[in-house]
């Protein structure tokens, strides 16, 4: 495995005790999987800055980031990604996301195939306040 990074940052959206996920496409890597909305960070642009501009592009949602989650580097067959995980808030609860995204009880995230790099975020968020099962 090469020595290059590919840096990806991510909006881990939650409303009312629901997370925002969407399925990925099955051609591309990781098809079918599910997702918190995101992408590659742009060298013009800081991680938390590319989690809010991903969201709205996937999603339609415009989102304000509130804190970060610990980052994730991850090797996959086709590279090697650093992961930034950004807890965001809605900045208009009433819009709703664009197809495939839908929102998910946190209780339920577990129920969903995520890729291996999501691991210690959903048992985290599964496991946090406010989920009744812990």
């Amino acid at each position: 495995m090469s020595g290059e990074v590919t840096r990806i940052a991510v909006a881990v959206v939650e409303r009312a005790g629901e997370y925002l996920i969407g399925r990925r496409p099955p051609d591309v890597p990781l098809g079918g999987y599910w997702e918190f909305p995101g992408g590659k960070i742009h060298a013009d642009e800081t991680p938390a800055a590319a989690a809010v501009r991903e969201c709205w592009e996937e999603t339609g949602l415009a989102v304000q980031v509130s804190s970060e989650y610990p980052a994730e580097l991850h090797d996959y067959d086709y590279g090697r990604l650093e992961l930034r995980f950004f807890a965001c808030q809605l900045v208009d609860a009433a819009v709703e996301p664009r197809a495939p995204f839908r929102w998910v009880p946190r209780g339920e995230l577990s129920r969903y195939q995520f890729p291996d790099a999501n691991r210690q975020l959903i048992e985290r968020l599964v496991t946090s306040t406010g989920n009744a099962a812990r």
